[in-house]
């Protein structure tokens, strides 16, 4: 039923971009819809293109695995469109260009700032590419049987054909209709949880010093060595002999299956928060392997909201508006639509504390939101509402990946090479294939972190570039180039450190973990401080006017 329902959300998806391919007739058509997409169109289209696979399954297993503290996740991507309805979306969209690269050409007059800026674009899109493939490639190996690569492979080619076909005017009704099958498939099946789960589990699920034992016998198989704190006496199943496990802790190996009694406390993973613990239930961020709560927080909140702001494949939306009002209103559209749907990740991850704490364990946490249904339902209900959940999950990863693709062929076809409507369908192709080969070595990465790490550099580059370029006189060629090298080098750099585990523990660790508090910070100052060297380019002042005059209004009719 699963694969059933997944591919009938696809063939709807592919359906929709065949029919789209009669009307993309040129650049403008494939780039901005010919900036004819409707408020409300445009508005659902950016919150099912924004809803991705990989935040909605990293924030439900995040809170599983870190505590409560990781629905700052939500916050801030919510908020992040705040500052995008006040500061970015008029001005950008009356600017006149198609992409951001062309706006760095138009506000700057240099083609090598352009040329940086759209590769900046294609380090934010490819980032982000990764953990919706990933994500992809998890729902089809757990529930299609496919192997990880294959599955990643074809979770490529679908959305590749899809953006290829019709562009961003298939990518707009394709999300748009992706944002309603969300909704339907992960929204509803959470208010079938929270009802089925009686309420035992409902307030377990709100206070986390409770729910932290086996609600049943449960057997653990660990795919990767672990060290398990144990504070209690318990007697365990290991490999089919039993132990006496004393408080203590207890080495596990890379295949051992350990089945643990109904009632039995779940141990603490070593270098993780102890499940339903005091710092687990702190409303602080608590990544595994990081230190300094607080200074995560704030450096999280920074990187979802700035980095929101700064996120290409969001931006490209504003200018398929027919105008600036059009674009704010878009915004105000996608704000709503975000808080409605932002509230189910929490659910899957709370209740997942209590039902499935088996995860906790072993990981990856982020298939929480898949495991569940069947765990609190069973057979056959549970099956069909996980499969429910599945298809709303792909329906995600198409909206996002569809988007991102688009940017990233953008990116290569129109800003960093002047090339026909064929050469950008060619580089769709190749975006997708480097996003497929960089998802299949970050299989054992976190969803939810290397999400955060999209939003950081996009944080230290773009979004500076944007509200500076927008609102700032003063800034230059020189200076806006200085920023995004900076910018970009350092929080990609701290991105790569992190994934490879090569910073030592403690600050080192949490500053590459968390880099946007610094990066943004270093970024800003570094164009500010080299634009203060030269002279605003020519022409800064005419665009800055155009952009900050509102339309004129229609005139008012009166009677007689």
């Amino acid at each position: 039923m699963t694969i059933a329902l997944i591919s009938l959300v696809a063939l709807a998806a592919l359906g929709i971009g065949m029919f789209s391919v009669r009307v993309v007739r040129s650049t403008g058509d494939f780039l901005v819809a010919a900036r004819s997409v409707s408020p409300a169109l445009n508005g659902a289209s950016i919150a099912g293109e924004y809803l991705s696979l990989a935040s909605f399954l990293g924030v439900a297993g995040l809170v599983l695995g870190s505590g409560v503290g990781v629905l700052w996740f939500p916050v801030g991507f919510t908020a992040g469109y705040l500052v995008l309805l006040v500061a970015v979306a008029a001005p950008l969209r009356r600017s006149g260009a198609y992409t951001v690269p062309d706006f760095v050409e138009n506000r700057l007059g240099s083609p090598p700032a352009r040329r940086l800026a759209g590769m900046a674009v294609l380090l934010i899109g490819w980032t982000y590419l990764v953990p919706q493939f990933q994500g992809a490639g998890r729902i089809l190996e757990r529930f299609g049987g496919v192997p990880y690569p294959l599955a990643v492979l074809l979770a490529g080619t679908l959305v590749a054909v899809t953006v290829a076909l019709g562009g961003m005017r298939s990518a707009t009704y394709v999300q748009a209709f992706h944002y309603a099958v969300k909704l339907f498939f992960l929204a509803v099946p959470a208010l079938v949880l929270i009802v089925a789960v009686g309420p035992a589990g409902r307030s377990a699920a709100v206070h986390p010093e409770r729910g932290t034992r086996f609600p049943q016998a449960t057997t653990v198989e660990f795919h990767v060595p672990a060290v398990l704190q144990v504070r209690s006496p318990v007697t365990v199943t290991v490999d089919d002999r039993t132990a006496a496990w004393a408080p203590g802790r207890h080495p596990v190996s890379d295949g051992t299956r350990v089945r643990f009694p109904r009632g039995a406390p779940v141990p603490q993973v070593r270098g993780t928060e102890e499940l339903g613990g005091p710092a687990w239930r702190t409303p602080l961020l608590h990544l595994p392997g990081s230190t300094h709560p607080l200074f995560q927080t704030w450096s999280l909140l920074l990187a979802t909201v700035l980095g929101t702001v700064g996120l290409p494949h969001i931006l490209v939306r504003l200018h398929t508006s027919s105008d600036g009002r059009a674009a704010r209103r878009a915004v105000v559209v996608t704000l709503a639509l975000l808080g409605l749907f932002y509230l189910a990740p929490a659910v899957y991850g709370l209740l997942g504390r209590t039902v499935v704490p088996q995860l906790y364990l072993t990981g990856p946490t982020d298939t929480v939101a898949l495991v569940l249904p069947g765990a609190v339902l069973g057979p056959p209900w549970g099956a069909a509402l996980s499969a429910v959940v599945a298809a709303g999950t792909y329906a995600a990863f198409l909206a996002t990946s569809s988007g991102l693709l688009l940017v990233v062929a953008g990116g290569i076809g129109h800003d960093l090479r002047t090339g026909s409507l064929r050469d950008l369908r060619m580089t769709v192709v190749l975006g997708a294939a480097v996003g497929v080969l960089l998802a299949l070595p970050a299989r054992s990465l976190e969803i939810g972190v290397v999400v955060g790490w999209a939003f950081a550099i996009s944080a230290s580059t773009l979004c500076p570039l944007l509200l500076l370029g927008i609102w700032w006189r003063g800034l230059t060629a020189a200076g806006a180039g200085a920023g995004l090298v900076v910018g970009g080098v350092s929080a990609a750099g701290a991105a790569a450190i992190s994934a490879l585990g090569a910073a030592p523990a403690g600050w080192p660790r949490t500053l590459c973990l968390q880099p946007a508090a610094w990066s943004v910070p270093l970024a800003c100052t570094v164009m500010v401080a080299v634009s203060r060297l030269g002279r605003p380019p020519a022409g800064a002042e005419d665009l800055m006017l155009a952009m900050h005059v509102p339309e004129s209004a229609e005139p008012v009719r009166r009677g007689r």
